[in-house]
């Protein structure tokens, strides 16, 4: 599969202003505090506020908020709910919605909304399972690291590809391998700028660019709404519709 859909998001969170900046902290505040909650407070021991954390300091947020946000685990995270939402958007982009809420209503209702407003169809839960898999996902400058030795190291932690694009690596791992490369990276002393879990589409589909630039403005509709997390979609985004969102 090429990998313009995950350069891209990477690119896009990179690349964002400050007011969708502001909507990223909070989400990855309210991550934090979640995972942290699960799974215990220490960093080390716990894989995913490790990669919480890790998304946090790529997207250059304060220790000291990262900090905060994970000793709110014991007050804040006990009322949030994981819910995940699958559907077809139009042009046969499927879509899955990602969502941490204090509120099940509140964000059932509003997602629904965008579904319907924009066109599209809000499935049953496991509808879009076959178009999917879950895969780690795992960002990192490359600086002076040599692009075999790199590849070489990896290759035992169970990686399943690298990509290397504008002096960064994109690492994608199975979803059973990606603890093991997270701490082979950390073995090794590098620090990604992101590291998450994400649902990859077995195929992509290519659309022309205004009806591909509709599906994006759909897709940033989800993702400005305070309780969805990721937003996961099987539309080719080429560089062409990168720049058409700019």
């Amino acid at each position: 599969m090429s990998g313009h859909s995950k350069w891209s998001t990477i690119k896009r969170k990179k690349g964002a202003n400050d007011a969708k900046r502001g909507k990223l902290f909070t989400k990855l505040i309210k991550e934090i505090t979640v995972a942290a909650s699960i799974g215990g407070q220490d960093v080390e021991a716990n894989p995913r506020l490790r990669a919480a954390v890790q998304n946090a300091r790529g997207m250059n947020m304060p220790k000291d908020t990262i900090q905060r946000a994970i000793n709110k685990a014991d007050r804040d995270s006990s009322s949030f709910q994981e819910l995940t939402f699958e559907g077809m958007l139009p042009n046969g982009i499927g879509v899955f919605v990602d969502c941490l809420t204090d509120n099940r209503n509140r964000t059932i209702s509003n997602v629904r909304s965008i579904f319907n407003k924009r066109g599209g169809n809000l499935g049953t839960n496991g509808s879009l399972g076959f178009m999917f898999e879950r895969k780690g996902i795992i960002s990192l400058a490359a600086e002076e690291l040599d692009p075999e030795e790199f590849e070489l190291e990896l290759i035992d932690a169970g990686v399943e590809e690298i990509e290397l694009e504008d002096g960064v690596f994109m690492i994608t791992t199975p979803m059973e391998e990606f603890h093991n490369v997270q701490k082979k990276l950390e073995e090794m002393g590098l620090e990604p700028d992101s590291s998450e879990l994400q649902r990859i589409p077995n195929d992509t589909v290519d659309l022309p660019l205004e009806q591909a630039v509709q599906i994006m403005k759909i897709v940033e509709e989800f993702e400005d709404d305070d309780d969805v997390q990721a937003v996961s979609h099987n539309l080719n985004v080429t560089d062409e519709v990168s720049d058409a969102m700019e």
